[in-house]
């Protein structure tokens, strides 16, 4: 059976973990911030769950707690940002408020930053720009756990491109994804559960399809969208994942595929560096700049509506616009109430006590 607690428990319980860690207030609810923002969302797989990770990685002194996070290279409407080793979601929304600010002055910003870490959902950074009547576009690569097609060797991670869109009465459209068909922990949850998972998502150390969530830990690997062949069009998950690896890495000045360092204390830094740490991308786009906003809104309204009335092929699966699950949950959530899984909340348990802060 799960524990269930408000999102304000949660997040203040959370906040003064990474307080406890060295975080000063402000990163500490940050980092608490993007957590709980996806377990209100329902991906768990990047909520709660980080928190023995993150922890872990601190303690190992592999993160800065107390990050000097800035700016090593700018034109009027980009720059460059260098995280300084920060935990992900402190580097990773300093860097998005920068686009949104040059977008505001030049009509578009662009963020490229290097030395940071995993930075939680990327959906949180492109809604930053909802409010400003901006579209935007987050992009992050990740840790190695990614065969590309007809490889048995992990190259890429799981990439995630998050774009949120603006309107004016319909509820804003967000799409995010990881470039996979299923996330690093999306598989962990389920092997917390002791789950299956699908064939077709993920295969083993040689290159063999297996339903054996547990596989990465045995030097298996997850496959790109659409599978292991061009068959299902697997070839283009392998571009989309490698796009979202090159605009992180390369341009950023990040270590790229095989060199992103390990986002788990338990595995060894690697011998070779291509670059500064993890990398992510970022961008905003003023809609005025293209026509005014309130036309463009209306006109993403009817975009909506057209495809929300679509004929669907099963009664029981109406036609969703990307984003409609999302803010379904959260609405739920923050009404009933958010569970924590059983192992996941002794996880919480132990690394409270570690740190001397009132358990829950």
């Amino acid at each position: 059976m799960s524990n269930k607690y408000s999102y304000t428990e949660l997040k203040q319980f959370t906040q003064l973990l990474f307080e406890a860690m060295g975080c000063p207030a402000h990163d500490a609810e940050v980092v608490a911030d993007v957590l709980l923002k996806a377990e209100l969302r329902g991906i768990p797989s990047h909520g709660l769950m980080r928190v023995k990770d993150y922890y872990a990685m601190a303690d190992a002194k592999r993160i800065n707690t107390s990050p000097l996070v800035k700016i090593s290279y700018e034109t009027p409407s980009t720059a460059t940002v260098d995280g300084d080793n920060a935990f992900g979601p402190v580097a990773a929304k300093k860097s998005m408020q920068i686009a949104i600010d040059k977008a505001k002055v030049a009509g578009t910003g662009w963020v490229a930053t290097n030395n940071s870490n995993h930075y939680g959902i990327a959906g949180y950074y492109s809604m930053m720009a909802l409010e400003h009547d901006m579209i935007g576009i987050s992009l992050t690569n990740a840790n190695p756990l990614v065969a590309p097609t007809y490889s048995a060797e992990r190259l890429l991670g799981t990439n995630p491109i998050a774009v949120a869109i603006p309107t004016q009465d319909a509820p804003s459209f967000v799409a995010d994804f990881a470039t996979t068909p299923v996330a690093r922990g999306k598989l962990a949850i389920k092997s917390k559960l002791g789950e299956s998972v699908p064939l077709g998502l993920v295969q083993d150390k040689d290159g063999n399809s297996t339903g054996n969530p547990a596989t990465l830990e045995q030097g298996g690997a997850i496959l790109t969208l659409g599978g292991s062949g061009v068959d299902l069009g697997g070839h283009k998950g392998y571009c989309m994942t490698a796009l979202v690896d090159i605009f992180s890495s390369v341009l950023s000045g990040a270590n790229f595929g095989p060199f992103v360092p390990p986002q788990v204390a338990y595995l060894p830094l690697l011998e070779q560096s291509v670059g500064k740490g993890l990398g992510h991308f970022f961008g905003a786009i003023r809609v005025d700049a293209f026509r005014p906003a309130s036309e463009f809104k209306n006109s993403m309204d009817k975009w909506i509506q057209t495809f929300r009335s679509a004929k669907s092929a099963s009664p029981n699966n109406p036609i969703q616009i990307p984003g409609d699950q999302e803010r379904d949950n959260e609405g739920r959530f923050i009404s009933e109430g958010i569970s924590v899984i059983p192992k996941i909340f002794d996880e919480l348990k132990e690394i409270a006590a570690k740190l001397n802060v009132d358990q829950l």
